[in-house]
């Protein structure tokens, strides 16, 4: 050992302390590993140093003689009890990081609590010499003393031993304690906090969660349930009404296949019928979005089965309008129209129908007529790299074919009958004077042409290629120096 060192034992223990402290501040927690090595390899230096020169923490202080040092070397050797369950502390806690994340952060609290408690006891025994026994009596007293009026915090720090030990939720998931849903940031030895959809922070006490009913909707993983209710007139037909919201459940491309959505009778009264759409999301984050699609294909598939919502009812069309002319109705595009303009378009409007899988209009074709949905759902495809995808599904009161009428260009996209369908077809000769007399019409098509050719585009083509650097290091990496 160095001659300085064994001269000057406290003054190098005093800086060792200061040095681990500071590197322990200095250290990024990204270099965890780095930070807990470097503690272990001052604490070995540390207890060398102390046991060299003569102050074992397992004895009283030496330099009785000299009250100075004595107390110098028994606050070191105290230091080094202290010392030691710090370091066993993080030791453990890294050790438990990687077996059971940031859930058993509360276990590693209270391990650490009766390890620098035993450290204490310890201390007070070997290097201060004290009764062991009485001040563990009295501690005792003491303890219960305290547990009594600390009695909800306890129940909360062994409550959240519980739910630590159960498991009935993590950190990240979206769980519902007693009707208060979020997604939990954080379980500490009082309280689980949530975050909720509104972005406010929910503090849930252990004991309470121990208690209350728990849904965890992260479980299974990348499944999160949804439903949507809606009410329709007591007069409409079950089955008519069951068939028009499996197409717009058909027409939700966001739910998944599996399980398979669903819809069900759920309540009548003289009122009307509720029904309910349910279904699953694969991110927690899509259920708002998508039960807002949901909602508005329902609308859509109902009004174009002739069922209107209770909420829509008295703004529906009339049930003495022809087909034609309550698609013109229910068509953003052909909504502005006037009354007599829309009379006639709907005599020159013929109806066609399609079975599930049939060929609606093929990609390449330049189209001389317009296609409105009337009801169903069309699949939207487009090839990438030789293989085909879906890119969107369409359905009632949305057009097609209007790439051809407006430019003369090809469609981009097949489009197919995914379900039953029948749409309204414009041609080109009664559409065109439509068109160069109405230039609010003619732009509404320009902008949905030009929006779905790029997103066509955008969908279709190839992400760039990042170019590689080279140069001298990657030189060397790519012969392995």
């Amino acid at each position: 050992m160095p001659s300085f060192i064994v001269d000057h034992p406290m003054v190098c223990a005093l800086a060792l302390i200061l040095i681990d402290i500071a590197v322990w501040r200095l250290i990024s927690p990204a270099l965890a590993n780095w930070k807990l090595a470097a503690r272990l390899v001052i604490f070995a230096v540390f207890s060398a140093v102390l046991f060299n020169d003569g102050m074992n923490p397992m004895q009283a202080a030496p330099y009785v003689d000299d009250t100075a040092l004595h107390l110098a070397a028994t606050a070191l050797q105290i230091g080094w009890w202290l010392f030691a369950a710090r370091t066993l502390t993080v030791l453990l806690g890294a050790v438990m990081m990687q077996r059971v994340g940031h859930t058993g952060r509360l276990l590693q609290d209270l391990m650490g609590a009766v390890i620098f408690l035993i450290a204490i006891i310890a201390a007070m025994a070997y290097v201060l010499d004290l009764p062991v026994k009485g001040v563990l009596a009295t501690s005792g007293a003491v303890a219960i003393i305290v547990g009594l009026a600390l009695q909800s915090t306890l129940s909360d720090v062994f409550s959240g031993i519980v739910l630590n030990t159960t498991k009935p939720y993590q950190i990240d998931d979206w769980i519902s304690i007693d009707g208060t849903e979020g997604r939990v940031t954080d379980i500490d030895w009082r309280a689980t906090r949530l975050q909720t959809s509104q972005g406010s922070l929910a503090v849930i006490p252990n004991s309470l969660a121990a208690k209350a009913k728990i849904i965890n909707f992260s479980r299974p993983a990348d499944m999160f349930g949804l439903a949507v209710s809606l009410q329709v007139s007591p007069h409409a037909r079950p089955q008519t009404v069951i068939e028009a919201l499996e197409r717009a459940m058909q027409g939700c491309r966001a739910l998944l296949a599996k399980p398979a959505p669903s819809v069900a009778f759920k309540a009548s009264a003289s009122g009307g019928v509720e029904y309910e759409i349910s279904g699953f999301v694969p991110a927690m984050g899509l259920k708002r979005e998508v039960r807002n699609q949901l909602y508005d294909l329902a609308f859509r598939h109902l009004q174009a089965a002739g069922v209107g919502l209770l909420s829509a009812t008295e703004g529906s069309t009339p049930a003495t309008v022809s087909g034609a002319r309550a698609v013109l109705e229910r068509s953003s595009i052909f909504s502005t129209l006037r009354q007599e303009e829309k009379d006639t378009f709907s005599q020159n409007m013929t109806l066609h129908t399609y079975r599930a899988g049939d060929m609606i209009l093929p990609a390449g074709e330049v189209s001389d007529h317009l296609f409105i949905i009337e009801s169903g759902v069309v699949s939207v495809m487009l090839v990438k790299g030789g293989h085909t995808f879906e890119a969107g599904r369409m359905g009632p009161g949305e057009v097609i074919g209007e790439s051809g009428i407006l430019s003369d260009q090809a469609t981009l996209a097949d489009f197919t009958a995914k379900t039953y369908c029948t749409l309204y077809r414009i041609e080109n000769e009664y559409l065109k004077p439509c068109l160069d007399a109405r230039h609010d019409i003619g732009e509404a098509m320009k902008a949905l042409l030009d929006f779905r050719v790029h997103a066509a585009q955008a969908l279709t083509e190839d992400a760039p290629v990042v170019p590689v650097k080279k140069g001298f290091l990657q030189w060397l990496r790519s012969r392995g120096l």
